[in-house]
């Protein structure tokens, strides 16, 4: 005869050990719980539905839930930033616990209205009869304030109190691996949405002494938002950051899309670059051209829009370079930029002050405009500053 109790300590030895494991080699959530639900029905719970909550350290979502069924595909629900997202949230069991200071929960379901979720309902249509929730805070001062933990069965009794203890038992062990993959998904995105996918990777890769990096040849975009300082003597701060986010968002769009890398934003500009071979640049500069021109569209678009709205346009000058930059860790000891920077960015940012001169928004230097078939115009030969010789400058006339 089966010692059911020596099956089920033994066997949740097995999982605490695999969910250690999965600390080390895991690379999200999703993976965790996606090998966590059939051990846990393989123990004997009688899962309706499993799932693993945690908050996010992100601009597009305020947290997120991981879901695992044994009768459906595993699900993802976001939570975002917007009052949607907020009030999704608050009508939650997780969001009951924390605002009575409270670490764990279980209910019988179909729960009395008095003591029930949205959630609980959908629960108990499939035949859940109760819900158990555990939540495990992490230590610092961030965001990433701890994992939430909950599974749903449909034993006739809900939960035996051997599987109650069970969750108990296991809890450090997920909370643990959950944060090492929390915190290793907010260093390498949080850290690519700041200084950009490439950049990012070059920095966890070790490149975080100051001077290092590496000469590249590269594509280069400057794009600067026209008239911006006087918006300052007439808007409120909010109103302007608001707006400059909607143009940088119309600019950096097609620079992404077209595999460039955003290196910064400065005030009102923005710096692109796109790495190119140095014997053949013309994809590259073709691909900062495609950039440019789908910029200056959403850009006129948005324009549109406010018109309508009877709100401030921005108009956009961009200019386009090709060169050598130094690519790389720039700044003091402990407080460095990964960015681009040499006489050929220099070069584009006089360029796009010739914008108004010439009465075009989107211009180029000689050896860009080379690499291009047509479309680009020559307006002249001008004295840039800082730049020892006259300089030739295109206008893209379609």
């Amino acid at each position: 005869m089966r010692d059911d109790g020596g099956f089920f300590v033994q066997g949740l030895l097995e999982l605490i050990d695999w969910i250690i494991g999965e600390g080390l080699s895991s690379r999200s959530v999703e993976q965790i719980m996606e090998g966590l639900g059939p051990r846990l029905v393989a123990l004997g719970f009688p899962i309706v539905r499993a799932s693993i909550a945690m908050p996010s350290i992100d601009p597009m979502q305020k947290g997120f839930s991981v879901a695992w069924s044994p009768h459906s595909v595993m699900s993802v629900d976001i939570q975002g930033h917007d009052d949607a997202g907020q009030e999704m949230f608050e009508r939650s069991p997780i969001f009951h616990l924390l605002s009575n200071n409270l670490l764990y929960g279980r209910w019988s379901l179909p729960a009395d209205e008095t003591n029930s979720f949205p959630l609980f309902d959908e629960l108990a249509q499939l035949g859940a009869t109760e819900y158990l929730i555990k939540l495990a805070e992490f230590p610092g001062e961030t965001a990433l304030g701890g994992v939430g933990f909950s599974i749903a069965v449909d034993g006739p009794g809900g939960f035996s109190e051997q599987q109650i203890a069970g969750v108990e038992r296991l809890m450090p062990a997920l909370a643990l691996t959950c944060c090492r993959v929390a915190t290793t998904r907010v260093a390498t995105d949080m850290l690519a949405v700041y200084t950009g996918t490439r950049t990012s990777g070059r920095i966890l890769s070790g490149q975080t002494r100051r001077g290092d990096g590496a000469s590249i040849y590269a594509a280069i975009l400057l794009a600067d938002l026209k008239d911006f300082t006087s918006l300052n003597e007439r808007w409120p701060p909010e109103r302007i950051v608001g707006w400059l986010n909607e143009h940088f968002e119309a600019i950096a769009g097609p620079v992404e899309e077209n595999g460039g890398e955003i290196l910064k934003f400065m005030g009102d500009s923005l710096l692109a670059i796109f790495p190119a071979d140095i014997d053949d640049p013309s994809e590259a500069c073709g691909r900062a051209l495609s950039s440019a021109r789908m910029a200056v569209k959403a850009n006129q678009l948005l324009n549109a829009r406010r018109n309508d709205e009877e709100e401030p346009q921005l108009l956009v000058d961009i200019a386009l370079h090709v060169g050598e930059v130094f690519y790389g860790n720039i700044g003091a000891s402990r407080r460095l930029d990964f960015t681009a920077i040499g006489r050929a960015v220099n070069e584009a940012a006089r360029i796009e002050k010739v914008a108004d001169t010439v009465g075009y928004s989107l211009l180029a230097s000689r050896p860009f405009a080379a690499q291009v078939p047509k479309g680009f115009r020559n307006v002249g030969s001008f004295v840039l500053k800082g730049v020892a010789e006259p300089a030739d400058v295109y206008a893209w006339t379609g």
